[in-house]
């Protein structure tokens, strides 16, 4: 953490085949990202689905640990960025980032998420 901001600083870019982009820390599997992620000081998050292996774990991985913990706990998600080609898991991955954003965004108003509740036709 930068202490003159108090501001996350890391960038970390999730991938198994793409070049890591200079500024940004590179990481194989989801595991990794999420080890950075406890760690605190994580700004942005790029995340690709499809890492080669999906019973190792893949991108939407990250989502889900970030989903609980942003619901469960204290945890301030940073950024979310996703740079998949796998075009149905792109939009899995959207809907878990906006999912994210929601929940985050509720706590800060001191609310509690409630579900998109369908309205009542005619």
């Amino acid at each position: 953490m930068n202490l003159t901001t108090l501001e996350p600083t890391l960038q970390v870019y999730l991938d198994d085949e793409r070049p890591t982009p200079e500024g940004w820390i590179g990481c194989r599997w989801p595991e990794e990202v999420i080890e950075l992620l406890k760690a605190g000081d994580v700004r942005i998050i790029s995340l690709d689905h499809d890492l080669g292996n999906d019973a190792h774990g893949t991108g939407y991985d990250v989502l889900t640990w970030l989903e609980n913990e942003v619901a469960t706990t204290d945890f301030v998600p940073p950024k979310i960025r996703i740079h998949s080609h796998n075009a149905s898991a792109v939009q899995k991955m959207k809907l878990a980032a906006q999912s994210i954003k929601r929940l985050y965004s509720a706590k800060l108003e001191g609310k509690e998420p409630h579900p998109a509740q369908p309205q009542p036709q005619g």
